[in-house]
């Protein structure tokens, strides 16, 4: 099998929706977890849900701020910014494609509202899953990122390419999430 074929796509499935806008892909690179810098490896590194690992940190709520989107039949793909409650503060941008078949119907009616994080309806809705980040990311900003993110100027950002999955290995969702920085 060619290499190509059996290399991860590590911006997968954000690099869709920059193909979609006609935007250049990102520039990232795969970095080890060890070579995380803090926070972020705390924020990234683990086989948590993000959402509840991020309203931890930040001592806050979560709410989506839907950017981009689009669904087929099987399933709903966004491009979003996680944002704080009371400061309405961005502490993620990304990407998800989610696999609405593999989600009881409770759940994906809450999932197409574009409201709450999947995270937290995946905890509310007790749906089983697990985590299992592909690998982490070094990424420089671009505009879209300081955009969706708030950013004044060029940074150097840290994010996980990681995959949701129920017990017995079906897909709920593929996800980009990549940190801003945490300036105080």
């Amino acid at each position: 099998m060619p290499e190509a074929a059996t290399k991860l796509n590590l911006l997968y499935p954000l690099d869709i929706f920059y193909r979609r806008m006609s935007l250049a892909q990102p520039r990232a690179e795969e970095v080890a977890a060890e070579a995380l810098p803090e926070p972020y490896r705390q924020l990234l590194a683990h086989y948590n849900d993000m959402t509840p690992t991020l309203e931890e940190f930040h001592g806050e709520r979560i709410f989506i701020e839907v950017l981009e989107q689009w669904r087929d039949s099987a399933t709903l793909s966004r491009m979003v910014s996680l944002r704080l409650h009371g400061s309405l503060r961005a502490v993620e941008f990304g990407a998800i494609i989610i696999y609405l078949r593999n989600f009881p119907a409770t759940a994906r009616e809450v999932i197409l509202e574009g409201r709450l994080p999947l995270g937290t309806i995946m905890a509310e809705h007790d749906v089983e899953r697990r985590s299992h980040p592909q690998c982490f990311l070094r990424f420089q900003s671009d505009p879209l990122m300081r955009r969706a993110l708030g950013l004044a100027q060029h940074e150097t950002l840290y994010g996980r390419r990681n995959i949701l999955t129920t017990p017995d290995s079906r897909t709920l969702a593929e996800i980009v999430e990549i940190l801003p920085p945490n300036h105080p």
